[in-house]
Parts: structure tokens; C-alpha cells; sequence
């Protein structure tokens, strides 16, 4: 299965520690920049950078509250995720139910 260009984004999205663990924090609710600094040690700066990607992929979506700027999830670009790793995780059960049946035969 060829994933899409924008699948790819995604892809590369997630694929670095502090954006997961941005996306890990506003699985709570709405967050400012200063909640998700403080969520992953990093500068102001920095972490714009980061939710700069998480929007462009579809994955944050932002709104402005006064002078603040609040992030929310957006789940439905990770689907894109959930379908490709699931053909693994057939693929592992497969792997596992195959061992249990080997070791079952040998005991």
C-alpha cells in the first residue's frame, strides 16, 4: 500500500519525540504555546516551529483566544497511521499465534 504525499507528512510529523509529545498533551483538551512549552522543555520558539508542522499535516488545528493562540487535535490525519501499522499488527499476531503453536507441539 503506497501512502501519499500527505501521508508522508504525517508520517514525518510524528516521527519526532517533542511533536509527539505535543500531540500527547492536547489529547487533553485545547493548550497554549506556553502549556506545550512547559510540556516539552522547550523554548517559544522552538516549539512553534514544531506546531507549525502539527497544522501544516492537519494534525493541530489553532485558534485565537485574546492574545493567546490555542491548539487542538485533529485525529483524523493519524487514521492515516492507524491503517498502515495495523497491516503489521497482523502480521505480529500472525508471528505470535505461529509460536504458541510451535511451542505448544514441543511441550
Amino acid at each position: 500500500m503506497a501512502r501519499s504525499a500527505s501521508a508522508a507528512d504525517v508520517f514525518h510529523a510524528i516521527a519526532d519525540a517533542n511533536r509527539r509529545t505535543l500531540l500527547d498533551t492536547v489529547t487533553g483538551g485545547e493548550a497554549s504555546v506556553g502549556m506545550l512549552a512547559a510540556s516539552v522543555g522547550l523554548s517559544y520558539s522552538a516549539v512553534s516551529q514544531h506546531l507549525a508542522i502539527l497544522c501544516r499535516t492537519g494534525l493541530l488545528s489553532r485558534r485565537r483566544d485574546g492574545r493567546k493562540r490555542l491548539y487542538r487535535l485533529n485525529p483524523r490525519p493519524l487514521r492515516q497511521v492507524h491503517l498502515w501499522t495495523s497491516r503489521y499488527e497482523q502480521f505480529w499476531r500472525g508471528r505470535i499465534d505461529q509460536l504458541h503453536r510451535v511451542l505448544g507441539e514441543k511441550r
